[in-house]
């Protein structure tokens, strides 16, 4: 283990004999390696180990926060000095007292398993990405180009405060993105993947990584005799991974309180059901949730960086909105609990309200049942890049590639491509009336939010999504 406890807990005291009425300590250590393979070349190959602590405090009514890294004993004391004296200079000018919902002090050390450390079995990560890019550059001679990126991250983080709080939690998180892309007659299309989680390297087999690398090339290559589509507005069936994108913007950042109370505002956005607790935002077949508790995914805890213990919070129950994500001040506010939202890129940044693992409840449709009752419409695969409003209301996504379904069959052998998925939240979510049985959490790597930025891991996802909405080509 490599956290000093001491030198957090002397540190935690010393705020508060300078009066702090409230503090803690997060104290981390973090260790990353990665390589990033193309066309059978290693371009890139890093690696990294941090450590650092830092305190949050309240003095005189005000936040004051202080970071340092790899802090020896006097290094953490004078962090805690400055964090209450950065509250205390700033109290005179904050419009709003800091204050804390209370919740219940844990004692706990976490240590979510694994089964073959990445750390050690480095060298099969490299293995696995030389065989992914292998399939790839095997599968045509139009395929162009092949990008493997690879790697894992150990962490341990301890939590105490002043309330009485010490959490150790450690994990391991191992991932992998695999792209192909094809080239003809001018035409560059390109298909990726992520797959991993919080786990070892037997995610990826799990996974069946290679069979992956395999569909990536062979839908790439597909992708240069496919058609640009015409715009229409029709019944579309989105596939896991597309829903994953469209949960994160649509139905993840929104349901962020620090957005809702427009905290957000000048940097990243609201949300577009603000003040709409209690009603409907979407049909029926529209449950929503987010929980840390899911294993393997990448945004599993069970105490966020506030202590709070996570569980699974239901955002939208049948279409009704019915909770936000909250940190413990944001939580007074709507005179609701912390339900365990809070969590800081590292040590060195203060915690935000963010996504965990936010998804679409599963139904009990199967896709062959969903496509079997669309008369004309289109069945979108994959993400990519997303244009969203700043109340997340108006929306853009393009997909992978996309098939279009006429009387209840895909016609599979019609491809096509550039293809952008358009909609309004309220109107979109009220056409709902599908969603498949099986479901995927899927790794999203970098959600970013706050400023300074904060880039973390989080898992996104749901089911097969039947709704209306617009599609159209890229190229117009």
């Amino acid at each position: 283990m490599h956290i000093d406890e001491h030198k957090a807990a002397k540190a935690l005291e010393h705020a508060l004999s300078l009066g702090a009425t409230y503090a803690d300590v997060r104290y981390e250590y973090r260790e990353s390696r990665g390589l990033l393979l193309e066309n059978s070349s290693i371009e890139h190959m890093a690696s990294s180990i941090d450590n650092g602590l830092s305190l949050r405090v309240i003095a005189d009514d005000a936040w004051g926060f202080y970071a340092v890294a790899e802090p020896r004993l006097e290094d953490a004391l004078h962090a805690a000095e400055m964090a209450v004296r950065l509250a205390k200079a700033s109290s005179t000018r904050v419009k709003e007292k800091a204050m804390l919902a209370d919740v219940k002090a844990y004692v706990d050390d976490v240590k979510i398993p694994f089964k073959i450390d990445t750390r050690v079995e480095f060298d099969e990560l490299i293995n696995i990405a030389k065989e992914c890019d292998s399939r790839i550059r095997s599968k045509d001679k139009r395929i162009h180009k092949s990008s493997i990126t690879a790697g894992y991250d150990y962490v341990e983080k301890l939590f105490i405060s002043s309330e009485g709080s010490n959490i150790l939690q450690s994990y391991l998180d191992t991932v992998i993105s695999i792209n192909a892309t094809a080239y003809e007659h001018g035409l560059s299309e390109s298909v990726s993947r992520t797959e991993g989680g919080r786990g070892g390297i037997e995610l990826l087999h799990n996974a069946d990584i290679l069979s992956i690398a395999d569909d990536v090339a062979d839908k790439a290559v597909r992708l240069l005799s496919a058609k640009p589509v015409k715009e229409d507005k029709a019944t579309v069936i989105m596939d896991p991974d597309f829903v994953a994108l469209l949960t994160h913007e649509i139905l993840g950042h929104p349901s962020e309180a620090d957005r809702v109370l427009g905290y957000e505002m000048a940097w990243a956005g609201g949300a577009w059901w603000a003040g709409r607790l209690g009603q409907r935002i979407g049909s029926s077949m529209l449950n929503v949730a987010d929980d840390p508790t899911i294993p393997s995914t990448l945004g599993h805890y069970k105490y966020d960086d506030e202590g709070v213990l996570a569980k699974e919070k239901m955002l939208v129950k049948d279409g009704i909105l019915v909770n936000h994500m909250h940190s413990r001040s944001t939580a007074l506010k709507f005179n609701t609990e912390p339900n365990a939202s809070m969590r800081a890129t590292g040590y060195e940044y203060m915690p935000l309200i963010r996504m965990a693992c936010t998804y679409i409840k599963p139904l009990d449709w199967s896709l062959e049942e969903m496509v079997k009752g669309v008369k004309h419409g289109y069945l979108v695969y994959g993400q990519k890049v997303p244009s969203i409003d700043m109340y997340r209301y108006n929306w853009s996504i393009s997909c992978q590639y996309a098939y279009r379904i006429e009387d209840g069959e895909v016609k599979e052998g019609e491809m096509l491509r550039d293809v952008i998925v358009m909609g309004n939240a309220p109107e979109f979510f009220a056409s709902i009336d599908a969603c498949s049985k099986h479901y995927e959490i899927r790794p999203i790597l970098n959600c970013g939010k706050g400023d300074p930025m904060q880039t973390l891991r989080m898992g996104n996802g749901g089911p097969y999504v039947r709704g209306v909405a617009v599609v159209k080509s890229v190229i117009q």
